[in-house]
């Protein structure tokens, strides 16, 4: 049934968004690098490798440079048109593509590097193996400022890997775990509310059993402590 919806979905949203798409791949074949898509390698269902496509915004040998494939917020590393791409979430859309020849769905796990995927550990990479990645889900909801959470102190791969991942797995875990029709398409309409409301807190009062954040990033994750 996912699948359906995943195709048709990708189809409808590559052919409406192309009066956007199009301008975005003639300026990055001016500017930057000369690059307009950028490929990586991310662990798909089953453990299946797949190129995650998505508009060039970094330099392109930014995976061997500083933090590898954790990017910080004001990385150097992002090139300047770039970085509307990324605030705007436009670098994203290729994605679509990866939907439309079904290596991911529109809602899923964010699809992982190798690396950042090894900072789960082992129960949990298998449980997530089990579907495919999404464009959108849970964790790309809970942390679509994780660039602004990745600052001042908290700028460190030892942060990333004993705070945010293990919380990010845990969140994985429980959309497995909970996966249904209906889930699929509220976090649909959640993904479109957050573009318009950075700020909102809608997903904790949706699904109430979410797991709870750590202390240290709950404020960042809009978390209502005290509502």
């Amino acid at each position: 049934m996912e699948r359906f919806f995943d195709i048709v979905f990708s189809s409808m949203a590559l052919l409406v968004l192309s009066p956007l798409l199009i301008p975005v791949v003639i300026v990055l074949k001016m500017t930057g690098e000369n690059k307009i898509f950028y490929l990586q390698k991310r662990i798909g269902k089953e453990d299946n490798l797949f190129n995650l496509y998505k508009f060039a915004t970094m330099l392109e040998d930014s995976p061997n440079m500083g933090s590898g494939t954790i990017t910080m917020k004001d990385d150097p590393r992002i090139l300047p048109f770039g970085k509307y791409l990324r605030k705007s979430k436009i670098n994203e859309l290729p994605q679509l593509l990866n939907i439309f020849f079904g290596d991911m769905s529109i809602i899923g796990p964010r699809p992982l590097t190798q690396q950042t995927f090894g900072y789960y550990d082992v129960t949990t990479q298998l449980k997530i193996k089990k579907v495919k990645p999404g464009l959108s889900g849970i964790g790309s909801i809970i942390f679509r400022k994780e660039e602004e959470i990745m600052h001042g102190q908290k700028a460190s791969i030892d942060f990333y890997n004993n705070v945010i991942a293990p919380y990010k797995g845990k969140l994985e875990e429980w959309y497995v775990s909970n996966k249904n029709i209906f889930m699929y398409f509220s976090l649909i309409l959640l993904t479109i509310w957050v573009v318009f409301f950075k700020n909102s807190k809608a997903i904790w009062h949706v699904y109430k059993t979410l797991p709870i954040p750590p202390d240290e990033i709950k404020n960042l994750l809009n978390y209502p402590d005290n509502d």
